[in-house]
This record gives structure tokens, C-alpha cells and sequence, in this order.
């Protein structure tokens, strides 16, 4: 099922944070044997909790910078990134639990062998930390060599992709072609002399029986490619038409501009509704003063859920939109 396709409420499931257990008791097990201060219970957890917090706001401005197609990827990413913490959070403790500090343990008959191995332990348990904290990174680049649905050139970058891709498929058939027909490239009219070499020694590094310059799952996973962005294509340039509502206390604007529906209090909204607002996928912007998500017809679906951002007409935000009063069924003529 396409992400576009998905109802407001698996939208929502799909981007809920998810915690991994945090082992409390080896946590506190771990701070008896280095300090001598009590363990606050919940401390690992909430500090677990925070960083993860932390990378799911990260991963929620890269969603908002990039193409849709690429958001399971960081949920994907952000998810592994939680998994890993928690069980690189668990093993530390259990490491710091082995073996007491001097301070607390006292300098006779200290395990100084088993100690060292603990460090080695610790040092592991460290690299392995940096290496998750790589995932993060991964998250921040995912789709920056994509095209964006909130870029305005988007359907001429994507269209000119298509034809490069189109250009290339061309090309593949043409030289295949020419090989079959003649036995060799020699004198190829498609290829360069360096491309013609490249291909050759292509070929004479494969393992079919009869090997072609390009090989049938080259032009099957070009010609998918290309169905996709013809796809993406479509989806931009069928993109609904949609309008704002006044609500109680402020309104709401489809800003085409920036691609966002934009909610505008004219009071800081309270605590609770600031929570629903968040629960349904808005964020405040300080730059536009403004709550707001991207500009999608799940944004819409979001919004009716929303009691304090309701339209004063009393019409749910969906039923004000172009797209839906287009196809709403036409009344039917009294008789």
C-alpha cells in the first residue's frame, strides 16, 4: 500500500516513538559497585528515554525536508537506532556491575586481572556506542540526494531525471543490439572508446554461458526505476487543491508556498492542546510563528481530530476541501 494511501490512523502508528526495555536493576546494580551514592530509580530509563526523544525530533525535521518515498527508510533507521541504545545501555551496566571500583572495594586483594578485563569490556561497549550514534548521521543524509516534494522545480528535476533514465535504456537496448548483430563492440556507434573497453571487460568477467554488455536485470531494475518516478510524477502533478478554515481562537492556511498546513493562535494554546496538537503530527515553527506539518490530505485527516482547531461552520476541516466537495455525491432534486 502506497504511504499516500494509508489512513490518518496507521500514519500515526507508523510514527510513534518506540522504547526498548532499559534493565533498571543492573543499572542500580552498576552504581552501587562505582559510587557511593543511592541509584535514583528511573534514572537510565529517562536518560534512555531522552536520547531517543532527541532522535525522533531529528528524524521528524528530516521528514520534513524530504520526499515522502524516503520516511519508512528514517523510521527504519530511528528504530534500529532505539533497539541498538538500549541493549548498548544494558550491556554497560552489566559491564560496571562486574567488578567494583577500588574506592569501593579497597586496594586489598583487588581483582586487578578482572578489572582490566572490564575495561577492555568498556572500551567495546564504547565503540560500539559511537557506532550507533553513527545511525543518526545516516538519518540526517537519508534522501538528500532525492528530490523533495516541497521544492517547487520538483516535477521538472523529476522529469529530467526520467529522461536521463529513458536516455540510458535507450542506450542499453541499442548497444545489446549492436553486439548480437555484429559479435563484438568494435566500432559501436553508442559507445566511446573507454566505454566500449569497460563493457568488454565487463564481459569477459561474467559468469553467464553467452554474456550480453548489458545484462536483463540491468533494463529490469532501470525500467522499474523509471515507473517509479513516472509515478512520482503523476502524484505531484495530481496534487489536490486545498484551502484553510477559521476556528475559535485562530486559523488554519494551506500554505501552497511552503507546503504546509499552518495553524495561527491568536493565543499560545495550553498545555493540552499543544499535546494534541503534537499527537497529531504538528510541530511548532518559530520562523512562521505557526504550528504545522506538511501540506498532505493525511494533514487534513490529522486536523479533524483536533477539537481546539475545529472550523467554526461546524463542517469537518475534510469536508472544506476542493478535492472532497469534487467528488462528494450531488443532492438529490426534490420532486
Amino acid at each position: 500500500m502506497a504511504r499516500s494511501d494509508m489512513t490518518y490512523t496507521k500514519l500515526m502508528e507508523d510514527t510513534v516513538m518506540k522504547y526498548y526495555p532499559i534493565d533498571e536493576e543492573a543499572a542500580r546494580r552498576a552504581k552501587q559497585a562505582n559510587s557511593f551514592s543511592d541509584y535514583t530509580p528511573g534514572s537510565a530509563t529517562a536518560e534512555y528515554r531522552a536520547m531517543i526523544e532527541k532522535a525522533a525530533a531529528l528524524a521528524e525535521r528530516q521528514k520534513q525536508r524530504v520526499d515522502p518515498m524516503y520516511h519508512e527508510k528514517i523510521d527504519r533507521l530511528l528504530d534500529r537506532y532505539a533497539r541498538r541504545l538500549a541493549e548498548n545501555f544494558n550491556e554497560r551496566s552489566a559491564i560496571d556491575a562486574r567488578v567494583p571500583s577500588i574506592l569501593i572495594a579497597g586496594g586489598s586483594n583487588f581483582p586487578v586481572r578482572q578489572k582490566e578485563k572490564q575495561n577492555l569490556a568498556r572500551d567495546r561497549n564504547m565503540g560500539e556506542y559511537m557506532d550507533i550514534q553513527g545511525i543518526l548521521d545516516k538519518i540526517r543524509s537519508t534522501g538528500m540526494g532525492g528530490i523533495s516534494a516541497d521544492d517547487r522545480q520538483a516535477v521538472e528535476k523529476l522529469q529530467k531525471k526520467l529522461d536521463s533514465m529513458e536516455e540510458t535504456q535507450r542506450l542499453m537496448k541499442s548497444v545489446n543490439a549492436y553486439y548480437r548483430k555484429h559479435k563484438t563492440l568494435d566500432g559501436c556507434p553508442h559507445l566511446d572508446a573507454e566505454q566500449t573497453e569497460n563493457l568488454k571487460a565487463s564481459m569477459e568477467n561474467d559468469w553467464r554461458k553467452e554474456p550480453v554488455p548489458y545484462p536483463a536485470y540491468l533494463l529490469s531494475n532501470n525500467n522499474q526505476n523509471m515507473r517509479r518516478v513516472r509515478q512520482r510524477i503523476e502524484e505531484l502533478q495530481s496534487r489536490p487543491d486545498f484551502t484553510g478554515w477559521d476556528f475559535e481562537g485562530g486559523r488554519a492556511e494551506a500554505n501552497v508556498e511552503e507546503n504546509r498546513l499552518q495553524l495561527f493562535f491568536d493565543e499560545k494554546p495550553t498545555d493540552g492542546q499543544r499535546k494534541e496538537l503534537k499527537q497529531n503530527g504538528f510541530k511548532w515553527a518559530p520562523s512562521q510563528n505557526a504550528w504545522q506539518r506538511q501540506l498532505t490530505k493525511n494533514a487534513i485527516y490529522a486536523a479533524g481530530c483536533i477539537d481546539c482547531i475545529r472550523p467554526k461552520s461546524g463542517r469537518k476541516p475534510y469536508e472544506l476541501q476542493p478535492y472532497a466537495q469534487k467528488t462528494a455525491p450531488e443532492p438529490q432534486q426534490e420532486r
